[in-house]
């Protein structure tokens, strides 16, 4: 499912990674749009094609094995993948293929929670916390590749419950140079960013904003949570019947 933030920090990659170019190829792992897709940020002048195992709207191709992508060897410009890889089991084997099938230029743009509930898609099994990013960049050199991460950071709550852990990667780190902006140029709000060529954290925070968060504010973020799902499971049921 498509919340706020994840369709806000998706339209805000776009706009840093992509607006200045036309004809890309972009694939988008993931792809039901359940109440939101990140291809309503896409401009038509690029291919989008959006892949997920079940179907569905905003499913063009139905996989066949979740961890292996239809396509050919540094074939495609750009991969996102929201919301997804907290339901796949082995997260880091598709993160490969991912890798396999991106350009040498290519980009992947990768949005995960890192907190909130449980949630079966259908299952629910990894939540990425702010050193994630850099983990993968070591899973893919690991496995013979030159990967780097341009940026990571961990998202604030806005009318939802999540803090999102996104990052962007390109699959050799020879084409960082192609990429000057970062999506954390046009956000204030967030807590341990990372940019490449450093190490060091931006906004520092230990602990999750839900551990800071007024407990006052958080029952009334939990109400509001509940009643959104029960709003969404009315409308599914509307429809379906």
């Amino acid at each position: 499912m498509m919340h706020d933030t994840a369709m806000e920090y998706g339209r805000i990659f776009f706009k840093t990674y992509t607006s200045r170019t036309s004809g890309l190829k972009i694939v988008d792992v993931g792809a039901q749009d359940v109440n939101g897709s990140l291809r309503t940020h896409n401009i038509s002048a690029n291919a989008y094609i959006g892949v997920d195992f079940v179907s569905g709207r905003g499913v063009d191709v139905v996989l066949q094995d979740p961890y292996e992508l239809p396509f050919e060897d540094q074939s495609v410009d750009v991969v996102v993948c929201s919301s997804c890889f907290e339901h796949s089991e082995f997260f880091w084997e598709l993160f490969l293929d991912i890798m396999r099938v991106l350009k040498p230029t290519g980009l992947f743009y990768l949005n995960v929670p890192s907190n909130g509930g449980f949630h079966r898609y259908p299952v629910d099994c990894w939540r990425f916390y702010p050193d994630s990013g850099r983990a993968l960049v070591n899973w893919a050199r690991r496995n013979g590749m030159k990967s780097a991460l341009l940026e990571s950071f961990t998202g604030v709550q806005k009318q939802d419950i999540w803090n999102d852990f996104v990052a962007v990667f390109v699959k050799d780190e020879a084409h960082v140079a192609l990429y000057p902006s970062r999506m954390l140029d046009s956000i204030k709000r967030y807590s341990n960013g990372l940019v490449y060529g450093s190490h060091e954290f931006q906004h520092f925070e230990a602990f999750p904003e839900d551990q800071r968060m007024n407990p006052a504010k958080r029952y009334w973020k939990k109400a509001l949570r509940s009643a959104v799902l029960v709003q969404n499971h009315m409308r599914k049921r509307i429809k379906s019947g």
